[in-house]
């Protein structure tokens, strides 16, 4: 029996601009030469990365990156540390540097506080491939802490200079500024939060309340889609997760439902679209 489902992508979901810049600057090169190296993977999606290594890309650890000569070297949209950018010269790599804007302006603002001996703490993931980069700007001094409770566990100055990685939630970052200001501490808060991120929340919230059911589509690597998955699922308790469209069970849908598709800024329009597919399908 067919289902007769009515489902819709969601217009503001998929890559960031950050993202599809980096994308678009492999396959450029790819298109060229056939093959291209990218320290770690280009984005949290496994489906794309495996487009692309189709295509020639090879996803390289800091090991071979540390081991290879006389090459080219993508870096992604992340970000790096300064230490990969000494590797490169020494090993005469050239660099293809695809590190989003808002990456390197927080790179950069982290490093002139670090630079005037501010106590700097950084609200994000640890062993994030961002957080990496902005921890090397402080030569790996600052204190990354991925929630308030972690954050009162250190001994904390009496003046706190605060960041955040660029896809953390806004609403946690004010949160943490608050309840340490409450707490009587100096806080210098540096928003620096990718608006273009962030304000997916609100634009999901609305998007997901309109559906019987939303599919959400995301790399489970993916700091973001943990985050925008759980705004989907607050929403609208009919949330599923997926990473791929096998994971996809018919079983979820009612006979003429609507359904909702939307992912975090690492999924490709691409995959969202064969989602789509599957579902009409049924």
């Amino acid at each position: 029996m067919p289902y007769h489902l009515s489902v819709r992508i969601d217009p503001n979901s998929g890559f960031c601009f950050g993202v599809i810049y980096a994308i678009q600057m492999a396959e450029d090169i790819l298109d060229e030469q056939g093959y291209l190296y990218c320290l770690g993977d280009i984005v949290h999606n496994d489906e794309e990365v495996e487009r692309l290594e189709q295509r020639g890309l090879r996803i390289i650890d800091y090991d071979q990156f540390a081991a290879l000569r006389d090459e080219a070297v993508l870096i992604r949209a992340h970000g790096e540390p300064p230490s990969t950018y000494q590797t490169a010269l020494q090993n005469r790599l050239t660099l293809i540097d695809a590190s989003c804007p808002v990456v390197l302006k927080l790179q950069n603002r982290i490093k002139t506080s670090f630079d005037k001996k501010d106590k700097i703490f950084i609200y994000g993931k640890h062993g994030h491939a961002e957080v990496r980069g902005l921890l090397g700007q402080t030569s790996g001094e600052a204190v990354v802490f991925e929630n308030i409770e972690e954050l009162l566990g250190h001994e904390l100055p009496a003046n706190i200079t605060l960041y955040s990685q660029t896809t953390k939630s806004t609403d946690s970052f004010y949160r943490i500024k608050n309840e340490l200001e409450t707490r009587g501490f100096q806080v210098n808060a540096n928003d620096t939060i990718c608006r273009q991120v962030s304000n997916r929340d609100k634009d999901l919230r609305k998007f997901a309340q309109q559906f019987d059911q939303i599919v959400f589509v995301s790399g489970t690597k993916s700091s973001n889609g943990k985050v925008l998955y759980q705004v989907c699922k607050d929403t609208n308790p009919a949330t599923h997760f997926i990473s791929k469209v096998d994971e996809i069970s018919a079983g979820w849908f009612q006979p003429g439902q609507s359904v909702g598709i939307c992912g975090a800024t690492s999924t490709p329009m691409w995959l969202m679209e064969q989602v789509r597919d599957v579902l009409l399908a049924l």
